[in-house]
């Protein structure tokens, strides 16, 4: 091997451990039990450098007695969740994005489809057009989409809580209740999923209740 070889694998080499160094730092700084400040930060910088290899250990952070460490978990999973790893899809997804916010959803659909269709192990491509399917009233292609999610991210509390609202719809009840259970299995901090679980639960008991 040259030296001219050598300096250019270097070159290559040196970046990627550079960059991976703050991830690796981030996440010992997770496990700090003692600092509280310091898995805030870990959060902070896995928000912008974390992968989704890292969701596991994200997501205990969940259950963090620190209100703000569990808000920074929740922060940094749905940054993850929305990087693809491509930067022309990354920009293609904001695209669609912008579209579901701007109420022109037949144009999300068919940004996300796309995205779909050129990266289909990116989970947040495929919970993003259950989201607009959602808002279009297409349930079930909604349900079709968030079982996609799953098989790629099961840790996306948001699509186990999409699960719930589009059983609300249809009318299923029980179905909607084992899903917003899931998403809290997942993430306890979600008050109005924890009220919609105690709202179904009182309406499921006057139902036995009404049939005996």
């Amino acid at each position: 091997m040259t030296a001219v070889v050598l300096a250019a694998l270097l070159a290559l080499v040196i970046p990627v451990a550079a960059a991976a160094a703050p991830r690796d730092d981030a996440l010992r700084g997770l496990e700090d039990r003692t600092d509280a400040v310091a898995r805030r930060q870990a959060l902070r910088t896995l928000a912008g450098t974390g992968t989704m290899a890292d969701l596991p250990r994200i997501a205990r952070a969940l259950r963090d007695p620190d209100q703000a460490v569990r808000l920074g978990a929740e922060a940094a999973m749905w940054e993850v969740w929305s990087r693809s790893g491509d930067a022309e899809i990354d920009a293609l997804f904001a695209n669609g994005v912008q579209e579901m916010s701007d109420g022109l959803w037949a144009d999300a659909v068919r940004t996300f489809t796309a995205i779909i269709a050129r990266k289909p192990d990116f989970a947040e491509g495929w919970n993003k057009r259950a989201t607009v399917y959602y808002l279009m009233g297409e349930y079930k292609k909604s349900l079709a989409d968030c079982d996609e999610v799953m098989k790629r991210n099961p840790f996306h509390y948001g699509a186990l809580s999409g699960y719930g609202m589009i059983y609300i719809q249809l009318d299923e009840p029980g179905r909607a209740l084992e899903y917003y259970e899931r998403a809290l299995d997942v993430n306890p901090n979600l008050d109005g999923v924890k009220n919609a679980v105690e709202i179904l639960h009182d309406a499921l008991i006057r139902k036995r209740r009404e049939s005996i």
